[in-house]
C-alpha cells in the first residue's frame, strides 16, 4: 500500500517543524516514526527533509506512506463481502450477521478480516487489518476499515473525541415506555465471566445511550439508538436495563422465537474523511431477518443449527 499526500503550507503555519505540522493533521507517533525511517518520507521542493526542519509559507510538503507487509496471522479466505464505499484511504463495509470481525481461536478463517485479506490478495496489495468500529459477530451492518496507518490513527482519534456518529437499529418485544430517552448507566465486567458485562454503578465505566422508538409491528418495537460512548455490549445491556432486552440475544435475553441472533444492526455512520476532511455519511438497510420479525414472519431455521 502506497499513499502520497500533498499539503500546502499557509501563512499561519510558517515556522512549524514538519513534525509539528503533521501532528496537527492527526499523524500519530507511529506514523511519524514510519516517515522518519524512509529517505523520501517527507519531501519539500523536491528534496527529502528531516522532520525537525521548519516550513515556510507556500511550501508544498509531500508525504509518502508505504506499507509492504501484510497481517501474517490473517488467512485470506474467499467469503461474501459487501463493500459500500472504497477510496485510497478507507473502506466502508456492511458486515453480515454471523461473521466475526476479527479471527479468533474458534473463528480462524470465517471473519471479516479473512474476507478482506482475500480481497486485497486478489489485487496483489499488502493488507493490514485496521477496523475502527468493531461489531459483535451477530451484529450486522456498517463498519469502517482503514487502508493505511494514517487513516487508521486519524479515525481512531475521531472516535475517542466522539466525532464519529453511529446509529443502530434494534428490535425488542412490546411497546417501549417511554418511547424515547437516554440510558446513563456505567458498565463493567460480570464477575466470573470473560465475555458478559453488567450495569455496575460502583466500579463501572461511564456509558450513555440515546434511544427512540421508530416503528411497531407484530408485538415488537423497532428502536433507533445513538451512542454517546462505545462500551462492550453497551446497547444490549442498556436496553435490558431499561426493561426491553433485544430479542435473540443469547447472552442477555435468549428469546429466539423470532430470530436466531441479537436483533441489532449498525444502520448509519457519519464522519469527516480522515484525509480530505469531507463529510461522509452511509446507511445500510435493515436486514431481512429483522424485517421478518416486524412483518410477523418467523425465521425458517436450518435444522443443523440446533444439533
Amino acid at each position: 500500500m502506497e499513499r502520497r499526500l500533498s499539503y500546502r503550507v499557509e501563512e499561519g503555519e510558517a515556522g512549524l517543524r514538519i513534525e509539528q505540522y503533521l501532528r496537527r493533521r492527526g499523524y500519530s507517533r507511529g506514523c511519524l516514526a514510519h516517515l522518519k525511517g524512509r529517505p523520501d518520507g517527507a519531501v519539500v521542493g523536491g528534496r527529502p527533509r528531516y522532520l525537525n526542519e521548519r516550513l515556510l509559507a507556500g511550501d508544498e510538503l509531500v508525504v509518502r506512506i508505504c506499507e509492504t507487509e501484510s497481517s501474517e496471522r490473517i488467512v485470506p479466505v474467499k467469503l461474501p463481502l459487501d463493500i459500500v464505499y472504497e477510496d485510497e484511504d478507507l473502506l466502508v463495509v456492511s458486515k453480515a450477521a454471523g461473521m466475526p470481525t476479527h479471527p479468533s481461536m474458534k473463528n480462524y478463517d470465517n471473519s471479516l478480516a479473512n474476507a478482506l485479506a482475500w480481497y486485497f490478495k486478489e489485487q496483489g496489495k499488502p493488507f493490514v487489518f485496521r477496523c475502527t468500529n468493531r461489531l459483535d459477530r451477530d451484529t450486522s451492518g456498517l463498519t469502517v476499515v482503514a487502508k493505511h496507518m494514517l487513516s487508521s490513527c486519524v479515525l481512531a482519534g475521531m472516535s475517542v473525541r466522539k466525532e464519529v456518529e453511529r446509529e443502530y437499529r434494534a428490535i425488542v418485544r412490546g411497546s417501549v415506555e417511554p418511547p424515547s430517552g437516554t440510558v446513563s448507566a456505567p458498565l463493567g465486567r460480570k464477575p466470573g465471566s470473560v465475555i458478559e458485562r453488567q450495569v455496575d454503578f460502583a466500579a463501572g465505566e461511564r456509558a450513555v445511550t440515546h434511544y427512540r422508538v421508530l416503528a411497531e409491528g407484530n408485538g415488537h418495537s423497532l428502536v433507533g439508538l445513538w451512542l454517546e460512548t462505545g462500551r462492550t455490549h453497551q446497547i444490549r445491556i442498556h436496553m435490558k436495563h431499561l426493561g426491553y432486552p433485544l430479542i435473540g440475544d443469547y447472552l442477555y435475553n435468549p428469546d429466539l422465537e423470532w430470530i436466531g441472533r441479537q436483533a441489532l444492526h449498525s444502520y448509519r455512520l457519519a464522519f469527516l474523511h480522515p484525509v480530505t476532511g469531507e463529510r461522509m455519511e452511509f446507511t445500510a438497510p435493515l436486514p431481512e431477518d429483522m424485517e421478518r420479525v416486524l412483518r410477523g414472519q418467523a425465521e425458517i431455521r436450518d435444522i443443523n443449527r440446533s444439533l
